[in-house]
């Protein structure tokens, strides 16, 4: 990606920890390093297909002098925050603030923090089997993008599945979800639990019948192992149901445990 630089923003705010850092004030200097592609803008020469660079300044100099937060790093995320949010052409920001006159006894140039931070692609699968599945889908994901640090992109067709695992329940609709997000995985799976419990989603019967079930099925191209989280998701490869909307939306995705496209692993498939 290409970039733009922004640097040593003066600003007087009143973040810190000590009580006189809160009344007095004192400056801080702020730098913003915007990743993005600049190619289109190069050669129209037009500043409309451009992301202003004194906008995105203003921006920076207004949030952080008129907020105010006890650490620069809190600061720093709420920046990186906004430029992401109020730029849609940025994909990647670095955020650094500067704290020349940190109040720390000591002889020093500045005390400093550098976060960089961006959108995340995300692929999830979706379903439901119980009461009106159509819409307890629709209204998940329109719960979705309600969330302001997330953007859902593509929607796949729905289709209708038998059970798997507890056979006694109703048929599925299952889908997929293309979606860029701020949330980093720990935080977008706290999104979905807000979104289930939103729809009644109750969890009595392991693979049992659910009002809504979403599940993250790739982030990024990054492998996690935890207690909470297993990404790419361990069924995937072995469901029809999730790979054939899967591959509707994003065929030329990659598995990173396998090396395998979606359309791969869909063609390799013979179990429902």
């Amino acid at each position: 990606m290409d970039k733009i630089e922004i640097k040593g923003i003066e600003v007087f705010a009143k973040h810190g920890v000590l009580p006189e850092e809160q009344v007095l004030g004192q400056k801080f200097l702020i730098s913003v390093c915007l990743f993005l592609q600049t190619e289109t803008a190069g050669k129209s020469d037009a500043l409309s297909d451009a992301v202003n660079y004194a906008d995105v300044a203003g921006l920076v100099k207004k949030e952080a002098s008129e907020r105010v937060f006890r650490l620069i790093e809190a600061l720093a995320e709420h920046l990186a925050k906004q430029v992401l949010l109020s730029f849609p052409q940025v994909r990647e920001v670095q955020i650094q603030v500067e704290k020349p006159w940190a109040p720390l006894g000591l002889s020093l140039d500045t005390v400093s923090v550098s976060i960089k931070r961006g959108w995340h692609t995300l692929y999830l699968g979706i379903g439901s089997n119980l009461g009106d599945k159509r819409g307890q889908i629709e209204k998940a994901v329109s719960l979705l993008r309600e969330d302001e640090e997330t953007r859902v992109i593509r929607v796949s067709s729905l289709i209708e599945t038998e059970p798997v695992g507890y056979t006694e329940q109703d048929m599925f609709l299952n889908g997929a979800l293309f979606v860029q997000s701020l949330r980093s995985p720990e935080r977008f799976l706290e999104l979905i639990g807000t979104i289930e419990k939103a729809l009644k989603r109750e969890r009595k019967i392991h693979w049992g019948p659910r009002t809504i079930d979403i599940d993250i099925l790739l982030y990024d191209e990054e492998i996690i192992q935890t207690e909470l989280l297993t990404i790419p998701h361990r069924e995937m490869t072995k469901r029809r149901f999730v790979l054939e909307p899967l591959c509707e939306i994003a065929p030329y995705a990659v598995h990173p445990v396998t090396g395998k496209r979606v359309l791969e692993l869909l063609m390799l498939n013979t179990e429902k």
